[in-house]
């Protein structure tokens, strides 16, 4: 009796493991650039579990960009590894003034627990030398956060607010997890508290006030009217438009 409790305990935990919010990051070395000794980006892209800092490892075939002056660009990422992990990095020179907003699109996850494939499809808004202009454009992701409140320069206690497009069109009544990078060891007083979670309105439109500084992740689940073939069945596709929103805190 006291090894199936023990082994009941262990398989729920797993699966609850499992079933935590997985997000796609972009994440890089500031959000603003203000001057030219932080023009040189190192951007990190990493499939993870944010709040309990567990890595999991991003499948080849993603794809890097940047949309900036109404463009798309690619940008050349190298395949890293942590704890064996797979995730990948690059760097950016940045030349000129504007609004910067670096993507990935990145190869289908099959997560068994849920029977879907993941793919979140992410941003992150970068604002340099004053450019200022263009940070609430969409730049044409199947699913994307437009945001409302200006992405970059943000105090922890403001209030973020964007909306939610899918084909270029609001997606309503939709939830959108919300979770913090904990990179410095934080204990959630609750499971509760890892996520967050708040639903778009009628116009695809969120709210959300951020309290610590650091980096939060804002993922929209949509059901993709697309599906995968895995060993001859047809799986659901859970796809998710990502922003990433770095806040600070006053210099004393």
């Amino acid at each position: 009796m006291k090894f199936k409790f023990f082994l009941a305990c262990v398989c729920s935990l797993v699966f609850a493991s499992a079933l935590n919010a997985h997000f796609q990051m972009v994440l890089p070395s500031s959000s603003s650039v203000s001057d030219e000794a932080n023009a040189n980006l190192k951007i990190t892209y990493k499939f993870n579990h944010p709040f309990e800092q567990n890595l999991m490892s991003m499948s080849d075939g993603a794809k890097f960009g940047v949309f900036f002056d109404g463009k798309k660009s690619d940008i050349k990422a190298d395949k890293k590894s942590e704890n064996n992990f797979t995730f990948y990095e690059a760097n950016y020179i940045i030349n000129e003034p504007g609004v910067y907003q670096f993507f990935v699109e990145p190869a289908p996850y099959f997560e068994p627990a849920e029977n879907t494939f993941i793919k979140h499809i992410t941003k992150t808004v970068v604002n340099a030398f004053g450019g200022g202009e263009g940070w609430n454009k969409p730049i044409g992701l199947k699913a994307e956060i437009v945001p409302l409140t200006r992405p970059y320069g943000l105090y922890k206690g403001n209030n973020f607010s964007a909306k939610v497009l899918y084909k270029g069109k609001p997606a309503k009544n939709i939830p959108v997890e919300v979770e913090y990078y904990n990179k410095n060891g934080l204990k959630a007083p609750t499971d509760d508290h890892v996520t967050q979670e708040v639903m778009t309105n009628e116009n695809g439109e969120f709210s959300f006030t951020m309290p610590l500084t650091g980096w939060w992740g804002f993922a929209a689940l949509i059901e993709d009217d697309e599906t995968i073939k895995k060993d001859g069945k047809d799986y659901p596709i859970e796809l998710g438009g990502v922003i990433w929103i770095e806040t600070k805190d006053y210099i004393k």
